[in-house]
């Protein structure tokens, strides 16, 4: 069956839908959680703790909605078989549980399944599915080096805890290298603290609780259905498990009122979100940095729409936009830098793959679902046009995430002798051995070879990858002076012309120029990050405090429910 979001036009419009959709969603949220919760919290306040997983939530359902109607309304379907029973294990306990399910087949079976019997006409005969919560949930293994480093950041924390001042700034996995963190701390006045969050309780489903559905009018029957499937799926830390969510928030010996909350990553983490939505209605100003790729480069990205959403100032690694004043362009926050080989006498070429889950997830611009195999196919035409001595140099690093896409067996039966990493060593060895660098999609990975100064070139399909209109000029540089290529067949051709003298072209005055604008705007390096972030943190902080001096004593620290 034809993929419905290989038609790219639809997918931009679905994801646009989707947004406005999923605002409705949460103001009609914000109203039934407040009355089944006995609370009277803001917009913002849940927006912050269940708004990633409701958008991810709907994008989801969306496509798996889409697929069932399209196979319904095209094809004269005799049946299908569906596995019932122990439903509760298909639903997450938080929201990190629920990122983990939505890309096992068991639980996409499971609301195809609830889609076919619920929302079409199609015959299903019911088997009882057999198993448990191992069956449909992997928990990830923790090494025993982090173990041993959680260990000691509780015992830190502990011995801190009592020099921890209630307003003191509240910084927790900012992506700053950690000796910088500890001197941010210094540079704002107060003791240096880690702060390390917990997991969420887990939690019983209980059905009896989950018999409603989102208020609010439904423009589609897609609508009618997601205001139905929310209340079933929503995890039990939001429904349940609240009350024991909030139990956890407030034994955490966090600071109660602090000036500012920064952190690059925890606002995925539950236990951090709780709290950190109720000290923002108390007036806390809330950062975040960013903490990846693609940000301020791609059409769409749904967790960079959130997370400059969510907060008061955002830290981005160079880019701004006219339209969200807020981000602040401080630079890379945790910028690689060069390892002090001279690349051009190293033997080796360092191609960097991807895979991405078989069902759709967040939605950004990027490939999805089945395009992976085209992805593939654009990676074996890339070695094909290699002269024989460059794939003898070639290593190919795999995702360590094989999504079930069996890339290893993929990559034998076309190439029986081409030297594979498994995506479990250390990516700073390989590129320590490496001549050329070459990235094949748009993350993270080509601003830190960059950062590094590792002669680099790019390419990937255009139509998978789409530019925002202010990021597609630093690419035209880019493909003019040969580091980014829009097919693999123009990316083995330069490779081949500059492998025998890469510092040639690595080191021209028109390359430098282009690298130079365009690290400029996306990978920063300033002189003085850490002073950079400072300016901004106290204009966050200062901007806090104007606003908290218009609170009486009794309202400040007081929750905000406007």
């Amino acid at each position: 069956m034809p993929y419905h979001w290989d038609d790219r036009t639809k997918f931009h419009s679905d994801y646009n839908y989707l947004q406005g959709f999923y605002e409705r969603l949460l103001q009609d949220l914000t109203i039934q959680l407040n009355e089944i919760h006995g609370v009277d919290h803001s917009l913002r306040y849940w927006r912050i703790l269940i708004g990633p997983w409701l958008s991810y939530f709907i994008q989801v359902l969306f496509d798996r909605w889409t697929c069932i109607q399209q196979a319904c309304s095209q094809y004269d379907l005799s049946g299908s078989i569906v596995l019932v029973g122990q439903e509760e294990v298909m639903v997450p306990n938080d929201g990190l549980d629920f990122t983990r399910l939505s890309v096992a087949d068991e639980w996409n079976h499971h609301i195809y399944a609830i889609l076919l019997q619920q929302f079409s006409k199609v015959p299903v005969s019911k088997r009882v599915r057999e198993g448990g919560r191992e069956q449909a949930r992997v928990t990830p293994s923790v090494s025993w080096q982090r173990q041993v480093k959680r260990k000691f950041v509780a015992i830190y924390a502990r011995a801190v805890s009592v020099l921890t001042r209630d307003h003191d700034a509240f910084l927790m996995a900012t992506y700053l290298p950690f000796r910088d963190e500890m001197r941010m701390h210094r540079r704002l006045g107060q003791m240096p603290q880690l702060w390390r969050s917990v997991s969420p309780a887990q939690v019983a489903v209980d059905q009896g609780k989950r018999k409603w559905i989102v208020a609010g009018g439904s423009t589609s029957r897609f609508e009618a259905c997601a205001r139905a499937l929310i209340p079933q799926q929503i995890p039990s830390v939001y429904l349940e498990g609240y009350a024991k969510l909030i139990g956890q928030v407030e034994s955490m010996p966090w600071p109660k009122c602090p000036k500012l909350i920064w952190t690059s990553s925890s606002h995925r983490d539950d236990v951090f979100k709780a709290w950190a939505a109720q000290r923002v209605e108390e007036g806390s100003p809330l950062v975040i940095g960013q903490h990846g790729g693609g940000y301020g480069v791609g059409r769409w990205f749904s967790l960079e729409d959130h997370e400059t959403e969510i907060s008061d100032c955002y830290l981005s690694w160079g880019w701004t936009d006219p339209a969200r004043p807020h981000i602040k362009p401080v630079g890379q926050l945790k910028a690689k830098r060069p390892l002090g080989v001279r690349h051009e006498e190293q033997p080796m070429a360092l191609l960097v793959t991807c895979t991405l889950p078989r069902y759709s997830y967040h939605l950004y611009s990027s490939m999805v679902s089945h395009q992976w195999l085209g992805y593939f196919r654009d990676q074996c035409t890339f070695v094909e046009h290699l002269p024989p001595s460059i794939q003898s140099a070639l290593t190919v690093r795999l995702k360590d995430q094989a999504h079930g896409w069996e890339q290893v067996l993929r990559w034998r039966a076309r190439f029986p002798d081409l030297r594979l990493d498994d995506g479990r060593s250390n990516i700073n060895d390989l590129i320590r051995q490496s001549r050329l660098y070459i990235s094949t999609y748009n993350a993270a990975t080509y601003l830190e070879s960059f950062s590094m100064n590792v002669p680099t070139v790019m390419y990937w399909n255009p139509n998978h990858w789409e530019l925002r209109d202010s990021a597609i000029p630093y690419f035209e540089d880019l493909k003019g002076v040969g580091i980014f290529h829009e097919t693999p067949e123009s990316a083995a051709r330069h490779v081949a012309a500059i492998w025998d003298d890469v510092n040639a072209w690595w080191d021209s005055p028109a390359v430098g120029g282009v690298l130079k604008r365009f690290k400029a705007r996306y990978c920063r390096m300033p002189d003085d990050l850490l002073g950079e972030v400072e300016t901004v943190l106290r204009e966050v902080m200062a901007d806090g405090k104007r606003q908290h001096a218009r609170l009486t004593p009794a309202e400040a620290c007081q929750p905000n429910t406007q």
